[in-house]
C-alpha cells in the first residue's frame, strides 16, 4: 500500500489540482480516491492499472462534487428566500436576554404591571384587579416600566 501511495498519489494530486485549481481540495480528492482504490483493489480486473484507476475515481469524485454545489446551489435558489424570511423573524435571544435582565431589574410593581399587561394579556381593569390598584395607577405603572425598559435597553445597545 505504501508503495502504491508513494507511486501514484503525486500525480493523482496533480491532477486533481488541474480539476480544481484548489491545492486543498486536490489533497482531499486525490486522498479520498486512493482509500476507494485500495479498499477495492482485490476486486479490480488490472492491479497493474491502478494508476488509469485512481485518475478515474478522482475525476468522477470531482464531477460528483461540482453536481452537488449545483445542487445545493439549486436549492437554495429555490428555497432561500424562504429561509431568509424565517431566520429574519427568530427571536433575537440577545435582545431578549438584555429584556429579562432590565425587567428583573425594574421595581416590584412595575415588572408585575408590565408582565401582567404584556405577558399575560390581562386588560387594564384586570390588571388593576390583580395589583389591587385603581386602572390609573396601572396605567402609570406601565408607562414608567415601560419608560425605564426602554432607557435601559436603549443605554446597552449605546455600548
Amino acid at each position: 500500500m505504501a508503495e502504491l501511495y508513494a507511486r501514484y498519489v503525486p500525480g493523482g494530486i496533480r491532477l486533481a489540482f488541474l480539476l480544481t485549481g484548489d491545492r486543498n481540495r486536490a489533497d482531499d480528492l486525490a486522498h479520498e480516491a486512493f482509500v476507494r482504490c485500495v479498499g477495492r483493489f482485490a476486486h479490480l480486473r488490472a492491479h497493474h492499472a491502478f494508476d488509469a484507476y485512481l485518475r478515474r475515481a478522482i475525476v468522477n469524485l470531482h464531477t460528483s462534487g461540482i453536481r452537488h454545489r449545483y445542487a445545493e446551489r439549486d436549492w437554495l435558489r429555490r428555497e432561500g428566500p424562504g429561509l431568509a424570511r424565517a431566520t429574519a423573524s427568530l427571536p433575537d435571544v440577545a435582545g431578549r436576554e438584555d429584556l429579562w435582565r432590565a425587567l428583573g431589574a425594574l421595581p416590584a410593581r412595575q415588572r408585575a404591571a408590565l408582565v401582567l399587561r404584556y405577558y399575560e394579556d390581562l386588560s387594564e381593569n384586570d390588571t388593576a384587579g390583580v395589583l389591587g390598584c385603581s386602572v390609573a395607577a396601572v396605567k402609570s405603572l406601565v408607562a414608567r416600566g415601560s419608560e425605564t425598559l426602554r432607557t435601559t435597553i436603549a443605554q446597552g445597545e449605546d455600548r
